[in-house]
């Protein structure tokens, strides 16, 4: 069964929806409206715990790309991590 939480980040207060997830057991959870803010968790506290973060790097991360598409930061080429 779907439920419903308002959760507060540092950025402000989202509307979460948390499901049992079927396959591995636990919660999904999805930050309503905001691409990107998606987590699971063992427990539905500890789904509220993940979804707090995913927020919080969405929301960051958007931040990121504004300021690099306006041109105020420059981003590093990715360096290769494995051979």
């Amino acid at each position: 069964m779907k439920k419903t939480a308002d959760i507060k980040t540092k950025y402000g207060t989202f509307r979460c929806i948390f499901e049992p997830e079927r396959d591995m057991g636990g919660y999904t959870a999805e930050a309503v409206g905001l691409s990107g803010a998606l987590s699971w968790g063992k427990t539905l506290a500890d789904a509220k715990r993940h979804v707090i973060e995913a927020i919080e790097v969405a929301i960051e991360g958007d931040a990121v790309i504004a300021a690099h598409r306006a041109g105020y930061i420059t981003l590093r080429k990715p360096t290769k991590v494995f051979a």
